[in-house]
């Protein structure tokens, strides 16, 4: 399976972005699909994680509110709508695909490239 994640860019605090993750080689609507977010100097960090069917969502806390997953299996594309940004949600987003959905990036077997997304207060 291979990822590629898009979307990214430079944008004012409040502001919005979408974030799109489209997959190739698989079959997409068998694997959970997971965003993460690494900062300069930081661990990379969950952020949100949708299922095969898309009937499951999980966000971390820091987000929850802000951001939704969706996915469109007709597509081999999961999005991430970024809303309300801040200033600490300046990183690099890599979405990534598994069989199982979880938290843990050790769930997830494949990973994209990461796209940037920067915040400006």
């Amino acid at each position: 399976v291979q990822l590629q994640a898009s979307g990214g860019g430079l944008v004012q605090a409040g502001g919005s972005l979408r974030l799109s993750c489209a997959a190739s080689g698989g079959t997409f609507g068998n694997y959970a699909m997971g965003w993460f977010r690494q900062a300069p100097g930081k661990e990379r960090e969950f952020v949100s994680a949708i299922s095969g069917s898309g009937g499951t969502t999980y966000y971390a806390d820091s987000v929850k509110g802000r951001f939704t997953i969706s996915r469109d299996n007709a597509k081999n594309t999961v999005y991430l709508q970024v809303s309300s940004l801040k200033p600490e949600d300046t990183a690099v987003y890599y979405c990534a695909a598994g069989p199982l959905l979880g938290t843990l990036p050790r769930t997830y077997k494949y990973w994209g490239q990461g796209t940037q997304v920067t915040v400006s207060s």
